[in-house]
């Protein structure tokens, strides 16, 4: 055991190599470091929320390799080899992801705290299924939790997204 920055005692670190919004970082880290804390403290990539760290509300979703993941629960060391797509390397305030623009565009949320989480599963549904029904949309976002009670209007984002991206 060592004791890390922060005076907590660490097993062991392990070299780690990534992509993340299409750029390579490689370093050590702590084996028992979730890849939440890496994105928000080493890559200052903190549009990924902390919520319930239990895998229950969807704040921290991220996409790995392309795939909807909880990153308050998703060991960093599993990531290696890895692509991580955060809220930040979807769009631009000038080019914004059409899932993006369709959450704007529908007042997919209120609040904002749990929307890049809701904007990345719903990426992950987008790239999985290019034409969900509703039946799969809401079984697909069902482990994003908005507290403020926007999901008609995030559908209604989905369904604007996947017709506009399937347009063109």
């Amino acid at each position: 055991m060592e004791a890390s920055s922060e005076g907590i005692a660490t097993l062991e670190t392990v070299a780690l190599q990534l992509t993340v919004n299409g750029r390579v970082w490689s370093g050590d880290v702590p084996v028992e470091e979730v890849l939440l804390d890496l994105l928000r403290r080493r890559l200052g990539l903190t549009g990924t929320k902390r919520s319930c760290e239990s895998q229950v509300c969807g704040a921290c979703t991220v996409l790995v390799d392309g795939a909807p993941t909880s990153s308050c629960s998703h060991l960093a060391f599993e990531t290696n080899g890895k692509s991580v797509t955060t809220i930040e390397g979807l769009g631009s305030e000038d080019s914004p992801d059409p899932i993006q623009a369709a959450f704007i565009r529908h007042m997919g949320f209120q609040c904002g705290y749990c929307t890049s989480g809701q904007i990345m599963a719903a990426k992950g549904l987008l790239l999985h299924n290019s034409s969900p029904s509703q039946e799969e949309i809401a079984d697909w976002m069902s482990g994003n939790i908005c507290r403020c009670g926007c999901y008609a209007a995030i559908a209604a984002a989905i369904r604007d997204a996947s017709t506009r991206t399937r347009r063109g």
